[in-house]
């Protein structure tokens, strides 16, 4: 005749955790006890994370953005640089244009010179043409002009900083039509606005933060 366990004689079996209750203390969790993750640990797969915050977006209280003490959005460009770094882009692509067509002008004394100024005015127009371009296939693809690199500022799409492309930099350079509207209200906005927008940003959903000259 056997007894079984010395430690159960009567062959009870042991109580199996029901959902929501705690393990015995001491007794290490069994099937059926939720088991919590130790204090201090970090949170490992099956644990809720809590995602950052979209790029452009102020994070909740408590928690920063990656790479970002403190804050949710890069450091945003002030109008100041704004408006430095359009005075050179304006100066890169209209200097030499003016430059040509002044030449032109002033070598169209008789008629044996009047090809040759229209050729430098021509010049000149497809230089203003070309750079114009060229500015926004670079704005597009790396985020900055040339006058935006030498200040250090660069325009990066709201919601994930991702640069705009070409397509939508062009976009963007149309948009600005809507800050010449009203008196130029649009170009003084990001005087006031929280984030520093001009219509055209804000229709395009751009931000423009500071960068490193040398990046």
């Amino acid at each position: 005749m056997s007894f079984g366990d010395p430690n159960n004689p009567y062959g009870q079996q042991p109580p199996q955790g029901q959902p929501g209750q705690q393990a015995p203390q001491g007794v290490p969790p069994q099937y059926g006890y939720p088991q919590q993750p130790p204090q201090g640990a970090a949170p490992q797969y099956g644990y809720p994370q809590q995602a950052p915050p979209p790029y452009g977006a102020y994070p909740p209280p408590g928690m920063h953005a990656p790479g970002m003490p403190g804050s949710g959005m890069p450091p945003l460009a002030h109008w100041g640089l704004r408006v430095g770094a359009t005075l050179l882009d304006g100066l890169i692509i209209a200097g030499p244009m003016y430059a040509l067509i002044g030449l032109a002008a002033a070598v169209a004394s008789d008629e044996s010179t009047e090809a040759i100024a229209g050729i430098l005015s021509l010049l000149g127009m497809l230089y203003a043409l070309g750079m114009f371009f060229f500015q926004i296939y670079r704005e597009g693809t790396t985020g900055q002009t040339i006058g935006k690199k030498v200040v250090g500022i660069s325009v990066h799409r709201e919601h994930d900083g991702a640069t705009l492309g070409f397509g939508m930099a062009f976009v963007r350079k149309l948009a600005h039509i809507l800050d010449s509207a009203a008196c130029y209200l649009g170009y003084f906005w990001p005087l006031w606005d929280e984030k520093k927008q001009t219509f055209a940003d804000k229709v395009c959903s751009t931000v423009v933060i500071k960068v490193n000259k040398n990046g």
